[in-house]
């Protein structure tokens, strides 16, 4: 991995494609895609898949800049149609599978979708009449045509095979691998936030944003020709987009679509079997392993005395980390942790053992990277550094908060703007171009670019005596405490409640119900206030009977609740 200090070989949006073409004709017989326990596809035959949907998009008479759909589980196929969208011109609309179907049919609509890729299950939910910009509806477990509005383009797909083989007499070949350069400005993707705040958003990211991730990414050597990557995060959001199949496809990298709930113990079987040479995951992956794996260890009697005693620690230590390096796979560079804030006495614990992960910072709005540390260089409680040559970030200041405020940033990444909603967009961009991330913190290092965040500005909390809360914070401390799966810190009449719910597999296993599990709560209450500012004292712990409802990328809906 590259240093902080190495600048990325910048590409800029017009060259973007220029890259694939290469990428994949360079390495024809290598496999790009594996859908977990199925077939493998060579970059020639994704090639190949790529150039009989440029067909059909031409058979339905697309143009650069309509807008194509795309709404399924991940699979190689599922790739496949959006390597196809964006190397043809159009926009790729990804749209999370577990958006409800209301939800999804309203970003079809709002974003002029012309054509629909989905999986049968998730279009027997879908009414065609309530989606009258569609022309055409494909199944993406068949491929075949679900729905159409032009009886021309259903022969033209039941011939499919015919017509591309009149299209490529001789075969295709790695010479017909061939893309038209679009602008740098030109909108390549349509991501549709799953934000917290209750309403969805249309970002508009261009070739250019694409590219500065992937520049950043071929730089820096996080993927490189023939390494592996399993792809376990949702393809449709920006974090999974960019580091498990954007720039591994831009290096010749082996891709494993695991395509199914990452459960703990899929997910370390299917991490042994690919071994990847990178993990991108986000937090709730490390912490369940720290809570199930880790903190039952290292709590045993024993093993907290030889944990006080020096030199006996780093041979306790040192087990630990093998153990987790195997459990990865065994043969990564390191963990890249984003999507959300680590918890930090997960963070510490890693930290200390020397465990080689580290913790990048981005948004669906700058596509998602701002900032990334390689492991070695990584400083506890940040969020890495801007990436150099590509972003800048600054400190709007903020008379509550003293030495902090909002972080705001610009660069090549930074998106074009919010689909249809040039308010939304004004409000986000400054007249100088900065990008207002929402998130609170400052600057640090030597050079004023690593970003410290401290948590959301729209959910810190003023205190009667003019302190500011940061609920994200107590919520850390707290979802460490026994038997609590997740929390969430809220002001009641002036107050500070903790509304829990707890860990149901945990108590089941303690023979507890709700009725015994209050004592524990109190203790933990106690145990939380001696750890948290007077100003952060909780006043109590309110049960909750069902799971917080969560976005489709699984973060607390906070609005519900406050």
């Amino acid at each position: 991995m590259s240093s902080i200090d190495t600048p990325a070989d910048i590409i800029r949006g017009s060259e973007l494609l220029n890259v694939y073409r290469q990428a994949f004709a360079d390495n024809c017989p290598l496999p790009a895609l594996s859908d977990y326990g199925g077939k493998t596809l060579t970059y020639e035959d994704m090639a190949r898949h790529i150039a009989r949907i440029h067909l059909f998009f031409e058979a339905a008479g697309l143009r650069r800049g309509d807008k194509v759909a795309l709404l399924g589980c991940n699979t190689s196929y599922w790739v496949c149609v959006f390597m196809a969208s964006l190397t043809y011109g159009t926009v790729i609309v990804p749209i999370l599978n577990d958006f409800n179907p209301v939800d999804a049919a309203h970003i079809i609509n709002h974003s002029d979708a012309r054509v629909l890729f989905v999986n049968e299950s998730i279009w027997e939910h879908l009414e065609p009449e309530g989606l009258p910009e569609l022309k055409a509806v494909v199944s993406l477990d068949s491929r075949k045509l679900l729905f159409h509005r032009d009886q021309r383009l259903a022969s033209f797909v039941r011939n499919l095979s015919r017509n591309f083989s009149r299209r490529y007499p001789a075969g295709f070949s790695r010479n017909d691998i061939q893309y038209a350069a679009p602008k740098d400005d030109d909108t390549a993707i349509l991501n549709y936030t799953s934000g917290t705040t209750g309403f969805s958003k249309g970002v508009m990211l261009t070739y250019d944003n694409i590219a500065g991730n992937v520049a950043f990414g071929i730089s820096s050597r996080l993927h490189y020709q023939g390494s592996r990557a399993l792809s376990f995060l949702p393809l449709a959001h920006a974090y999974g987009c960019a580091f498990d199949m954007l720039v591994p496809l831009a290096v010749g990298s082996h891709v494993t679509i695991l395509g199914k709930t990452p459960t703990p113990s899929l997910l370390i079987k299917a991490l042994h079997e690919v071994r990847p040479n990178l993990v991108v995951c986000v937090p709730l992956i490390l912490e369940k392993i720290y809570r199930k794996m880790i903190v039952p260890m290292i709590t045993k009697k024993p093993v907290r005395w030889i944990l006080a005693v020096p030199m006996l620690d780093r041979a306790v230590y040192s087990r630990i980390r093998a153990r987790l390096v195997e459990a990865f796979g065994g043969e990564f560079e390191e963990v890249i942790i984003g999507g959300a804030p680590l918890n930090p006495e997960v963070e510490e614990f890693l930290y200390r053992i020397k465990f080689p992960f580290t913790v990048g910072y981005g948004m669906t709005e700058c596509g998602p990277l701002i900032s990334y540390t390689p492991w070695r260089e990584f400083m506890p409680g940040s969020a890495g550094h801007t990436l150099k040559g590509i972003m800048t970030a600054a400190i709007a200041p903020d008379d509550r908060v003293p030495g902090q405020g909002e972080i705001i940033v610009r660069g090549q990444n930074a998106m074009k703007g919010y689909y249809k909603n040039p308010e939304a967009t004004e409000a986000a961009i400054d007249s100088e171009g900065w990008l207002h991330t929402g998130d609170m913190g400052r600057l640090g290092g030597y050079d004023d670019q690593t970003i410290f965040i401290r948590g959301r500005y729209k959910t810190m909390i003023l205190s009667s005596n003019g302190q500011n809360i940061y609920p994200e914070e107590i919520e850390a401390k707290l979802n460490n405490m026994p038997y609590v799966a997740e929390s969430l810190v809220v002001e009641r009449d002036g107050k500070l409640v903790a509304l829990v719910y707890p860990d149901r597999e945990a108590m089941d296993k303690a023979n507890l119900t709700d009725l015994t599990l209050d004592p524990v709560m109190r203790e933990n209450l106690t145990d939380l206030n001696s750890i948290v500012a007077p100003y952060e004292q909780i006043t109590r712990i309110q049960i909750m009977p069902e799971e917080f409802k969560k976005t489709p990328k699984r973060s607390i809906k906070r609005f519900l609740y406050s």
